[in-house]
């Protein structure tokens, strides 16, 4: 797809696609960490599942206050107040079992990728949005997965913790993407 030059595309491209390079670095780092130390529900695992959403309030402002000039932030500060939402929840779950938590986490991730889904369509015209597209999409489905998870006799949160690796890969090519979009408009 060919990005079409707007004003300000250039200088918000080459912002996400450092965002999205740092999301991608915290992703894989974070999953490594998880799975080492969340075979079973204990504080350092609920503390790290909630430092994710936490991460993702910070990367949504970073998002917002990079792309003002392209299009209005709302949907990024509807981002951080489910993320943040997400984050208590995680808390207050943590205390009641996996089940709990791979709720809060489901639910999460079908809001979190609903909104990321509809934020990568209208950014469309800056290029490397697909990624994002497709991972919101990929979102919506693995929330509902999670959720369904909750249910089973034994649930586990590997699966929970293998969401952030696609995820992640997805930020990885939507800043290679991005840096071609960066360049293309100047």
């Amino acid at each position: 797809m060919t990005t079409v030059a707007v004003p300000g595309i250039s200088t918000t491209a080459s912002a996400l696609r450092r965002l999205y390079l740092v999301r991608f670095v915290f992703a894989i780092v974070w999953a490594g960490v998880t799975f080492a130390i969340a075979g079973d529900l204990n504080p350092l695992a609920v503390t790290l599942f909630v430092i994710y959403p936490l991460f993702d309030v910070a990367a949504a402002i970073v998002d917002a206050r990079a792309s003002r000039v392209t299009g209005s932030p709302t949907l990024l500060y509807v981002n951080v107040a489910v993320s943040l939402l997400a984050a208590v929840g995680l808390g207050i779950a943590g205390t009641s079992g996996i089940d709990a938590m791979l709720r809060v986490w489901g639910a999460w991730a079908i809001v979190a990728g609903l909104v990321q889904l509809i934020v990568g369509v209208t950014r469309r015209r800056m290029g490397g949005q697909w990624p994002m597209i497709f991972s919101g999409g990929l979102s919506v489905l693995a929330g509902g997965s999670f959720l369904a998870a909750a249910s089973a006799e034994n649930p586990a949160l590997t699966n929970a913790i293998g969401y952030a690796i696609p995820g992640a890969i997805f930020f990885l090519i939507s800043a290679i993407r991005l840096g071609r979009a960066a360049k293309a408009t100047n």
